[in-house]
């Protein structure tokens, strides 16, 4: 503990030597070796021994962390590393490989200008691996490439030089697609990644060496001699002559940006404000002299001090007692305590810079994206993801008074994971429990019981679906409880590649009348010029339009079907799931003229039922969420796998050969993947090894529809027969 708090007074000091910051990930698929390369780079700046680098993994320090072999929690590390006579402030995350904990990811893309992706030198680019790089890309944060287990090719593979070459060639042409599809025109030449420069190292995390083309030359060794040491057995030796952490660091240095030069390109992505105000030319600059502007990134509880939350500086200073405003959750607030995240370990000083990496403690209240400023700013732009929580578990304390803390711990670990949902039944008084997969969930559940000490009974798990429409509906009228409003509406469906913008703009809330720059955002995305001026709220997908003309008092009303609409959207007239895709129309309104006869008693319903009408007249349909599985199995249980898989409605995409191993690649709905993961152990002993990304929701097939509608309402309470339009228009 004495050597960390040394290294944060001493990173402290490099704060204000900006061209010298370096702000990094690492990111990979599952298992390719992240957290064992951040072992390697803290053990280099003096944080725990060289020998215990890589079996430590010291990054994952939660239990579950520990006991699974994988990391659940981005976690944070400041590092000093001397490079040609000078000093440098490396602030290192190292992120989870599993999709299940993707929104970490996400997170900690903010926070970082550039990120190590790490691939497996067998396994090559993976489903997971493409994902961590489009998320990087869309964040404006630079890659660099390192190629891992090397040793693996010549153990396992039995290649020679000449194919080992070849797999490498591979790797980088496959990161290099990725990335020139990803990147926007202006930084392509500069961002792909070559062997020639640097930008891609070669090596084994595990046995601590590492090459690449410039190290190859201080150390006068060339790829043969590195082929004979593996061929020898002798990675040891290789590792004196060749280190892993000098070849990572010097990749780090030379190619990835400090924040001066980062946050000039990456301040038009997340900061829409304005760029000539004092507080948008800071971020630009990176000024520490300029006004406080900070997102959180990150939340986490801590039993004594609350709640602390980790950001990225990008403008002005955060010290000790300071006075800050939340931007976000419109209140002010004053900072206790300022530190550095060292791994678990919350580490205080007294002051941190723009460009750096800040942990906060004195904000109640807080969450993941809220901007933290000395003074009034546009907030930055929300995280940029289309990943969504897919599967629900209902929990209960198992004794009655455990429920109090059953109601705060939930509220703390959603806090903590901003990808956990968590709503109460109003008809059961249940929590239900909204996760992004089984895993997910079961660890959040032994949380809730181990790490704070609530027995909870589950429920099996629940498949979140969404309802929509195929076609446009007829002009309906729906009157009012008391017959004195009557509402002309009509929908129709989102064309499919207007949603994909719509839903990517993460655009949410209402549109206030005559906003220029809302109507030309949605012109953007192809809404037609009357609709996008017409457009009065957008959520979760689905848009409200006021085609009506002339009409008096519908201003009245106007924020009465706008809340009528959300309500509808949020509980389809299905199965009550949210709905997406879908336009309603306001055509006309006939409205009593006294304003007593068309409150929210009248409207709201009338609103709500207009809604469902159309949509009922519209063939709805439930849509069911996917995800994309990666298998990697011993070829003599293929088989097996391919039988497992075939019962589950998995449409295979891609299967290959590496070694011994065969790799299937395909689609399963989730709902069929509740239990798979034992199953396919069982299937093969424990010989497989999985990984599944959300892939987005897809029309659940016709034959399955009825039976699907009827097994949700009846688990609902609902009568299990769908009312006809009809049923809404009376």
């Amino acid at each position: 503990m004495a050597k960390k708090e040394e290294i944060a007074k001493l990173a402290e000091k490099f704060m204000s030597n900006r061209p010298n910051i370096r702000n990094i990930g690492i990111v990979a698929h599952i298992d390719h070796g992240k957290s064992t390369l951040a072992d390697s780079l803290i053990a280099a700046s003096g944080l725990m021994s060289e020998e215990l680098a890589g079996q430590q993994r010291v990054m994952d320090f939660e239990d579950q962390e520990q006991e699974r072999g994988i990391t659940i929690n981005a976690a944070n590390m400041s590092l000093l590393h001397n490079y040609k006579g000078d000093d440098y402030l490396i602030n290192l995350i190292d992120t989870p490989g599993h999709v299940d904990f993707g929104g970490e990811v996400i997170r900690a893309m903010r926070a970082v200008d550039g990120v190590i992706l790490v691939v497996d030198a067998v396994e090559g680019v993976m489903p997971q691996t493409e994902t961590v790089v489009r998320q990087a890309l869309r964040e404006f944060v630079r890659p660099v490439l390192f190629i891992n287990k090397v040793d693996r090719l010549i153990n396992e593979l039995q290649l020679n030089e000449q194919q080992m070459q070849e797999r490498f060639v591979k790797v980088i042409t496959q990161v290099n697609g990725l990335i020139a599809k990803g990147m926007p025109e202006s930084l392509k030449e500069d961002w792909i990644v070559k062997v020639q420069d640097g930008s891609v190292t070669f090596g084994s995390a595990y046995n601590k060496w590492a090459i690449n083309v410039p190290r190859m030359a201080v150390n006068k060794i060339t790829f043969k001699h590195v082929y004979e040491f593996l061929k020898a057995d002798n990675q040891k030796e290789l590792s004196k002559i060749s280190k892993l952490s000098d070849a990572i660091f010097e990749m780090v240095i030379t190619h990835l940006p400090n924040p001066m030069k980062a946050q000039k390109y990456r301040m038009q992505v997340i900061w829409k404000g304005d760029r000539e105000s004092p507080a948008g030319k800071s971020m630009g600059e990176c000024d520490e002299n300029g006004p406080l502007a900070m997102m959180v990134t990150d939340v986490s509880v801590d039993e004594h001090a609350g709640d602390i939350a980790t950001g990225r500086v990008y403008s002005g200073k955060v010290t000790r007692g300071m006075k800050v405003k939340l931007i976000g959750g419109h209140k002010d607030a004053v900072l206790q305590k300022v530190g550095l995240f060292m791994g678990p370990d919350f580490t205080e000083v007294m002051e941190i810079k723009a460009g750096n990496i800040a942990a906060l403690v004195g904000l109640k209240e807080v969450y993941a994206g809220e901007t933290i400023s000395s003074e009034e700013i546009n907030s930055f732009e929300n995280f940029m993801t289309e990943v969504e929580p897919v599967m629900t578990v209902s929990i209960e304390a198992k004794n009655t008074k455990d429920l109090p803390k059953l109601i705060e711990v939930i509220r703390q670990i959603t806090k903590e994971d901003p990808n956990l949902r968590a709503t109460i039944n109003q008809d059961t008084g249940e929590h239900l429990l909204s996760g992004m997969g089984e895993l997910h969930l079961e660890i959040n559940q032994y949380r809730i019981e181990k790490h704070h000490s609530v027995p909870i009974t589950v429920s099996p798990p629940i498949v979140v679906y969404r309802e929509t429409i195929n076609r446009e509906s007829p002009s309906l009228e729906s009157k009012s409880p008391n017959k004195h409003n009557k509402l002309l509406m009509r929908c129709q469906k989102i064309p499919p590649e207007i949603l994909d913008k719509l839903l990517k703009s993460h655009f949410n809330g209402k549109v206030k009348p005559k906003d220029r720059e809302k109507a030309a955002m949605f012109q953007e995305m192809g809404f037609d010029n009357e609709t996008s001026k017409k457009v009065w709220a957008v959520h979760n997908g689905n848009v409200l339009v006021d085609g009506t003309r002339g009409i008096e008092a519908l201003h009245e009303i106007r924020e009465l079907v706008i809340q009528g609409f959300f309500d509808a959207m949020d509980q389809g007239p299905l199965a009550k799931e949210k709905c997406f895709g879908v336009i309603i129309e306001l055509e006309d309104a006939t409205l009593h003229e006294d304003a007593i006869h068309r409150g929210p008693a009248q409207m709201l319903p009338t609103v709500t039922k207009g809604c469902y009408a159309c949509m009922l007249s519209a063939d709805p349909v439930l849509y069911e969420p996917k995800q994309l599985l990666t298998i990697t199995v011993p070829e003599n249980y293929l088989g097996a796998v391919s039988k497992e898989l075939g019962s589950r409605r998995t449409q295979i995409t891609d299967m290959r050969q590496e070694g011994d191993s065969s790799i299937i690649i395909g689609k399963a709905p989730v709902k069929e993947l509740i239990g798979f993961s034992s199953n396919i152990r069982g299937a093969t002993q424990g010989r497989v090894l999985w990984t599944a990304e959300y892939a987005g929701f897809e029309m659940l097939p016709r034959e399955l529809q009825a039976q699907t509608i009827k097994e949700i309402r009846k688990r609902k309470g609902m009568d299990e027969n769908v009312k006809p339009a009809s049923h809404y228009l009376d």
